[in-house]
């Protein structure tokens, strides 16, 4: 399965903010995409989302061979700042949102397995969700999106904000679901997209490089992706 983006530009007012980006991501691994605050990577997101219009372009994916248009329910979006129905419990929206998706890999009857997957104790499971902290806001926006199955998962920084373990255990958790499907994983932290991802993508001046990252140990390659980055700022 393949991701086609294919001459996607998206300007406001006169800043061009992606310009005639194509590019190809397969199923299978996780992509971080990698750029500074303000590079583009959630406009980037919402024009493939189609959560705001693209100026031009198409965004297709490729399964068996056969291309077609990406459609809302292939994609799970994974939002920096969780939104969620805060006048649920936690398992009062799980709940809802299988009995509602009944094509999803996961039955009413595991949400005990769910809650366990993301690592939420019992005792919160029945909190409203308006009393969880943010990461635990974050962990529920992630397990709705993992529960829908998608072919494409958008990650919007996600773990930026989250403790050091709840991070580490979302990133083991990502490892674990990125076969048979698309994960782009957008961050500004070199670190955390080394750490995670199987292959670093640059967003800077409207365009998507492929740092290749193989052969290469750590520090020679932050070098590098630095280097690029700092040469397209001067541009």
């Amino acid at each position: 399965m393949e991701l086609c983006i294919e001459y996607l530009s998206k300007a406001f007012g006169k800043k061009e903010v992606l310009k005639d980006i194509s590019f190809t991501f397969t199923d299978g691994k996780i992509y971080g995409l990698l750029g500074r605050n303000g590079a583009g990577k959630t406009t980037f997101f919402n024009c493939v989302n189609r959560d705001i219009k693209a100026d031009s372009g198409t965004v297709s994916l490729v399964e068996d061979g056969r291309q077609r248009p990406l459609r809302a329910e292939d994609v799970g979006y994974v939002l920096s700042t969780p939104t969620v129905p805060e006048f649920l419990t936690g398992r009062e929206f799980v709940k809802f949102f299988l009995d509602i998706n009944r094509d999803t890999p996961f039955g009413a009857e595991e949400i005990d397995a769910c809650f366990a997957m993301m690592h939420i104790d019992p005792e919160d499971q029945g909190k409203l969700l308006k009393d969880y902290s943010h990461g635990m806001k974050n962990k529920m926006q992630m397990l709705i999106n993992i529960l829908a199955n998608p072919k494409l998962l958008l990650l919007d920084e996600p773990l930026t904000s989250l403790d050091v373990v709840v991070a580490e255990e979302m990133k083991e958790l990502l490892k674990s679901l990125k076969d048979g499907r698309i994960t782009i994983f957008s961050t500004h932290l070199m670190d955390l997209a080394l750490d995670l991802c199987d292959e670093i993508v640059l967003l800077s001046h409207g365009k998507l490089e492929v740092v290749e990252k193989s052969h290469l140990d750590q520090q020679s390659f932050k070098e590098k992706i630095l280097m690029a980055l700092r040469e397209n700022d001067h541009d």
